[in-house]
């Protein structure tokens, strides 16, 4: 403020409108950070900081996206544990129709006993052709080859994806076992092995991409975390830093208010000129 000697001049208060100048100024920062401890936000307009607005908006997009691939990688990993239950329940079926191939090969079998056994292997087939037909996720069939070329979204990013193709386990209807009998106990078993190598491999993959969404949920995990710290740090107020902004402005709008009203009543003294 420029050094000025007004003296007795008083169509113009100066010192009264610098007074009213600081207050105003005063009162225009009060307000905005008592509107930041109302609200907890450092920025609740544009204009209190454009660029940190950009970005602050930019940032809680991201981790909006990345909330949301978080809750795809979990869709994604009941999917798989869905269709690995399936898988387990049809291995452990083909191992029990395995045994029982195996005991046919005993020549010592009657035909009763024979038949008894080709019984229970079909039984056993029929439900592998049920628990592959049962095997589903939100009504979507998981392992009758429906499943495949199925994309979940798991980052924030247009590239951040995964593919998720199954196969069927196993054509219970294809193993040849219906017609069961001590002359093609060979090629029974040979046709149940593949059958448990498929179901082996179709366990493999889905092992392999469980294994995989495991390390992207702690990969967005994190990433989640360090998003919502930067906006945090952009967007929200320190509240203790601004209550102690505030307690200073309030001082500061008292002794402004005195100052304004010493200011104004300064001019009467002018009367003493003429008493």
């Amino acid at each position: 403020m420029a050094d000025y000697q007004y003296g007795f001049r008083i169509a113009t208060n100066i010192g009264a409108m610098n007074a009213y100048n600081a207050l105003n100024n005063i009162n225009q920062q009060l307000q905005t950070t008592q509107l930041q401890l109302a609200t907890g936000n450092r920025i609740n307009s544009v204009g209190d900081d454009p660029a940190g607005y950009t970005i602050g908006t930019k940032l809680n997009a991201r981790a909006a996206g990345l909330t949301q691939a978080l809750t795809n990688v979990g869709a994604a990993q009941s999917v798989l544990s869905t269709a690995e239950g399936g898988l387990q329940a049809i291995n452990n079926i083909l191992v029990n129709i395995k045994t029982l191939v195996t005991e046919a090969g005993n020549a010592g079998l009657g035909s009763d006993e024979l038949g008894a056994i080709v019984t229970q292997v079909n039984d056993y087939l029929n439900e592998v052709g049920q628990t592959i037909s049962e095997t589903k996720f939100n009504g979507q069939a998981l392992l009758n080859a429906s499943f495949t070329g199925k994309s979940f979204q798991v980052g924030a990013d247009s590239g951040d994806t995964l593919s998720v193709s199954l196969q069927t386990a196993v054509d219970s209807s294809s193993l040849g076992l219906t017609g069961l009998n001590t002359t093609n106990i060979a090629s029974a078993l040979s046709s149940v092995d593949g059958a448990i190598n498929t179901v082996s491999s179709a366990l493999q993959y889905v092992g392999s991409l469980e294994s995989r969404l495991s390390f992207k949920q702690q990969v967005l995990q994190t990433s989640i975390t360090n998003t919502q710290a930067a906006y945090s740090q952009i967007m929200n107020a320190d509240i203790a830093q601004a209550q102690v902004t505030a307690t200073k402005l309030q001082i500061l709008e008292q002794t402004a208010t005195v100052q304004l009203a010493q200011a104004n009543a300064q001019p009467s003294g002018i009367l003493k000129l003429f008493s």
